[in-house]
């Protein structure tokens, strides 16, 4: 494009500049629209019928805002459809970016515990995503707003369920690996049967299998962050499954990742919390007061293995086949104290890893029968 441009100012000295600007903008527009299309394919709306679908988006319509821009409820006019459009603001610095990013990653995967991505519309200045439409909204909702229904424990099993599989199939099963990087409750979506489903790929990237990721950028939700992750910027699998661990905590407890500490007046990492009331008695003690009926089984188990993929060491966190296992009663957990949960921050990562005396990503019983 550089070598065009300056062919042009040579080789045409007499033209008018304004028709030369015209002509390297309209040169440049086209380059930037195939870097497009090999990036993300073809356009699947048009600005028109997203406009029609949202009301001309209308506030009415307005299902949520953040930094990133608006998301609309919509009523595709061709076929009714019901979808959720996110019109990504101008004024967002990762906007374009964080579009591309989901276009490339959720035009391409299927999983029946993700948010599935129907399409974009690039117009103007404007850039907008369309997903299926998630009719029950953001499980934060469910979890802090007291105007809805409490979920109950069966539903909320499910969910922790749900977002492990999806988070399996990122990691191990498709053909690359994607790194999701924003793992919380207010990016997991509940469909009509409240199961749930991660979303927001804003943040995500992938590599190939075998194949160290190259993030250094910390990216992510205060409080699902991993120490590591935070230290270094190094995104990985392994600072995924502490956040999933994070949330999973945050769903049993119906607490945010970080709260008040009880005494001190300064703030508590939630996985603390639970790790002190487990020291103090009883794991179970720490479940949502608002849970009248609940397996005391599964919330242990569950609590438990939180903790576990929320350790401060990665290589201790399990890896989401054992999450997976664990949940499904394929493997069992591996007994372990509170205590061990937390590294001594003056001694070598790889010393404090041998030094564990029970570590659930070395030591697996697989039962059988099942």
């Amino acid at each position: 494009m550089t070598t065009m441009l300056g062919l042009m100012s040579t080789a045409w000295p007499q033209l008018n500049p304004k028709l030369l600007a015209s002509i390297t903008s309209t040169l440049r527009k086209a380059k930037e629209d195939d870097e497009w299309e090999i990036k993300c394919g073809m356009p699947s709306f048009t600005y028109k019928d997203l406009v029609t679908a949202t009301e001309g988006f209308s506030n009415k319509m307005l299902l949520g805002k953040g930094g990133f821009g608006r998301v609309y409820k919509g009523v595709l006019p061709t076929t009714t459809q019901h979808v959720a459009i996110k019109r990504v603001s101008p004024e967002s610095k990762q906007g374009k970016k964080e579009f591309m990013a989901e276009i490339a990653i959720l035009g391409h995967v299927r999983h029946r515990n993700l948010v599935q991505l129907l399409g974009y519309c690039r117009y103007k200045q404007e850039l907008l995503l369309v997903y299926d439409y998630m009719a029950n909204g953001s499980l934060d909702r469910y979890l802090y707003d007291k105007t809805t229904p409490t979920l109950d424990w069966a539903q909320r099993l499910r969910i922790i369920k749900g977002v492990a599989s999806g988070l399996y199939y990122l990691h191990e099963d498709w053909e690359q690996v994607i790194i999701h990087r924003d793992i919380k409750a207010s990016n997991v979506l509940l469909d009509d049967d409240m199961n749930g489903r991660l979303g927001d790929f804003g943040l995500a990237r992938l590599h190939d299998h075998g194949v160290d990721a190259h993030t250094t950028l910390v990216a992510g939700t205060w409080g699902y962050i991993a120490p590591e992750l935070a230290r270094l910027g190094k995104a990985t699998k392994a600072t995924d499954v502490f956040a999933f661990g994070v949330f999973t905590i945050e769903v049993v407890c119906g607490r945010k990742p970080i709260g008040p500490a009880n005494t001190s007046g300064g703030l508590l990492a939630l996985a603390d919390w639970v790790r002190g009331t487990w020291q103090g008695g009883s794991i179970v003690d720490a479940v949502d007061p608002e849970l009248k009926d609940y397996d005391r089984a599964e919330v242990e188990l569950v609590l438990k293995l939180g903790l576990l993929c929320s350790h401060s060491l990665p290589r201790s966190r399990p890896c989401m086949r054992l999450v997976m296992l664990y949940l499904e009663g394929g493997a069992r957990l591996p007994n372990f104290h509170p205590a061990s949960l937390v590294a001594d921050g003056h001694e070598d990562e790889e010393t404090d890893h041998k030094a564990l005396s029970t570590s659930a990503a070395t030591t697996v019983t697989i039962l059988s029968g099942r």
